[in-house]
């Protein structure tokens, strides 16, 4: 196989949860110019139609399943969703997640629990249902996406829960991968810095706000969308065959200090 081949996905199935927007729409389009069809998993229709267009655009078969990612019931449906329509499934983006600026000391317990449930439950329980369609088939790529938050704390920024969760969600990466490469399923992680997404872009904007941030950020600026989906196509190819429980971070630097 020459080198170019080794990133091609070209016939393999890809579920991305919160791939209708944001940073999962990104990589779920990055994976469908590399060849996958695209199942897009999340809980808000809205941009999902424009979506599963340029995804069909590119000659990829797409369709929507509204999902809510910390509800088994509607994990497991979707899981058998995605089955029935493709008939495999060959790879994994857990991209839906939340977060909760609130000072800690503040924090209620409902809302811990709902970033809990989200960003870290909700992980758990797509890695498992589709985990263990992989683990039938006897081969599979997740890619979950944790946070450079899960590794170190953003400066002036209060967001206790969110931090928690994507911690977890690296140490459930590592655990996963040590269970399942006997089945050939890899499971690594990518942790983005800050990225121009449309629930940040507001302060990213702001002068008075990201001074901060990209003072602390070696590259002085902050990530565009596309630039985490050739991440998602290399965790998810043969190109990272021998790469697992790995925890990929894009940060412009941010956590060299």
């Amino acid at each position: 196989m020459d080198i170019m081949s080794s990133f091609s996905l070209a016939g393999k199935k890809a579920v991305v949860t919160g791939g209708s927007s944001g940073l999962g729409a990104a990589m779920a389009l990055a994976l469908a110019q590399a060849g996958a069809d695209i199942a897009l998993a999340d809980l808000n229709s809205g941009e999902a139609q424009t979506m599963i267009e340029k995804i069909q655009g590119m000659g990829r078969r797409a369709f929507f399943v509204q999902t809510d990612v910390s509800r088994e019931d509607q994990v497991d449906q979707m899981a058998a969703a995605v089955k029935q329509e493709f008939g495999a499934i060959h790879i994994l983006v857990t991209s839906a997640g939340i977060g909760k600026k609130v000072p800690a000391e503040d924090l209620t317990g409902d809302e811990w629990d709902q970033v809990m449930a989200v960003n870290l439950k909700g992980v758990f329980l797509c890695c498992q249902k589709i985990g263990r369609e992989m683990i039938r088939q006897g081969s599979g790529s997740i890619v979950n996406v944790s946070s450079m938050s899960g590794m170190i704390v953003n400066k002036e920024r209060k967001i206790s829960a969110y931090c928690a969760s994507k911690g977890g969600v690296i140490m459930l990466t590592k655990s996963l991968a040590s269970e399942w490469a006997q089945y050939n399923v890899r499971v690594n992680a990518i942790a983005p810095g800050y990225f121009i997404t449309p629930f940040n872009a507001k302060w990213m904007a702001d002068p008075a706000m990201n001074g901060e941030a990209l003072g602390l950020t070696p590259m002085k600026r902050f990530a565009r969308p596309e630039e985490i989906g050739p991440a998602a196509v290399f965790l998810a190819s043969d190109a990272a065959s021998f790469i697992t429980g790995h925890n990929l971070l894009i940060d412009g630097g941010y956590t060299i200090w």
